[in-house]
């Protein structure tokens, strides 16, 4: 089995302050993740690897969006997330 089968996925959109690393601005910025929530029930398809391997998985979000534009109109220049982290586990 997949990972996949062990998880219910959603998009989701989460507001962060940071800074353009070019004309130093802070803003607001929503940031794209993907939200993987672990099933209730193992799948019914799934062998004793399968089973171990879901009962240690665990819900997370990765993050989408890896360049943001600056929202300062004289700038509008693109620029790496690094100060969020890209996976998250929301357990």
């Amino acid at each position: 089995m997949e990972e996949r089968d062990f998880f219910d996925e959603r998009p989701e959109r989460k507001m962060a302050t940071l800074n353009c690393p070019h004309c130093q601005q802070s803003a607001e910025y929503e940031i794209n993740w993907l939200v993987r929530t672990k099933k209730r029930n193992v799948p019914p398809r799934a062998d004793e690897r399968d089973r171990a391997r879901f009962a240690k998985a665990r819900s997370y979000m990765i993050r989408k969006d890896d360049l943001l534009a600056c929202k300062n109109m004289r700038c509008r220049k693109r620029f790496e997330i690094t100060s969020v982290q890209s996976v998250v586990f929301t357990e």
